[in-house]
């Protein structure tokens, strides 16, 4: 191939290549949210979003959603901890969510390396996104959950293996901006101790928060926090947070890379934190 051959068979690629990606940002045919969150429930990556989960059969809706699951994997360095959990949920009569949620965590450095997570999820939507004829009216559901924790940690502290957790969110994607936005801010009442994982204890009251902006029709970029809630006889959770980026690759699939932090290990039970580290997850809406 010579060089003026070689050139135009460059540029020549280059526009198609172009032109691939142009037709993938603009397209409108994505998937979106809610994703399974690492409990299994509709939401992003540790909180619930007030949007229920499943897609509808026909513009007409139905009694039942088709399903949708998530898988998810997480890597924290510092903390030597390895958590891969997978979750499923699907809606009926376009109001109630079901969900499940299924966690492995290896914690070798605690002593506990085969940690087993099973959480049933339940979201009633209370009230429809631009629900009285408005534009800024946000979508607002109520949820709860049950988990159950097979680690021998809680032993060790005397902890609960099962219990409880009951939150109420508002969520509003914003479209009157430049760009739109995806907000969305709960109340979490929760007895989880490291969420759920190691064990559960007393009831306590946090705040929970989502910000995403769509700088592209199938890309989302933002920000999650988790207030840590306190668990009562010195446990106190940490706050969690993560910087996360979602590309909706097809109509159905989502992919998702994302930094997450929870906390400085280092503080024992005054902060029960496990360190940063990274999180990929593949979601699909049947």
């Amino acid at each position: 191939m010579t060089a003026n051959s070689r050139n135009l068979f460059l540029r020549r690629s280059a526009a198609v290549l172009f032109a691939a990606l142009s037709l993938l940002l603009l397209t409108d045919l994505h998937a979106g949210v809610p994703l399974n969150n690492l409990q299994g429930a509709g939401g992003i990556a540790f909180n619930p979003l007030a949007y229920l989960a499943g897609r509808q059969l026909s513009k007409e809706g139905g009694v039942v959603t088709v399903p949708q699951a998530g898988a998810w994997h997480v890597e924290l360095p510092d903390a030597n901890i390895r958590w891969d959990a997978v979750g499923a949920a699907f809606s009926l009569f376009g109001r109630l969510e079901l969900s499940y949620g299924y966690s492995n965590l290896d914690a070798k450095d605690y002593g506990d390396n085969d940690i087993n997570v099973h959480t049933l999820g339940l979201k009633v939507k209370l009230l429809e996104e631009n629900a009285f004829d408005t534009a800024w009216v946000p979508a607002v559901s109520v949820g709860a959950t049950y988990g159950h924790t097979s680690a021998y940690t809680a032993d060790l502290l005397g902890l609960d293996h099962d219990g409880t957790s009951f939150y109420v969110v508002a969520t509003k994607l914003i479209t009157q901006l430049p760009l739109p936005v995806l907000v969305s801010a709960g109340v979490l009442r929760s007895d989880e101790v490291v969420y759920g994982a190691v064990g559960h204890n007393d009831h306590g009251t946090s705040f929970f928060a989502n910000l995403d902006v769509l700088p592209a029709p199938n890309v989302a970029l933002g920000v999650e926090f988790r207030q840590g809630i306190d668990a009562g006889d010195g446990l106190q959770n940490s706050d969690y947070w993560d910087f996360h980026a979602a590309w909706f690759a097809t109509d159905k699939l989502t992919l998702v890379g994302a930094y997450a932090n929870t906390g400085d290990k280092d503080k024992g039970n005054k902060d029960l934190g496990v360190g940063d580290g990274f999180v990929l997850s593949a979601q699909y809406q049947f």
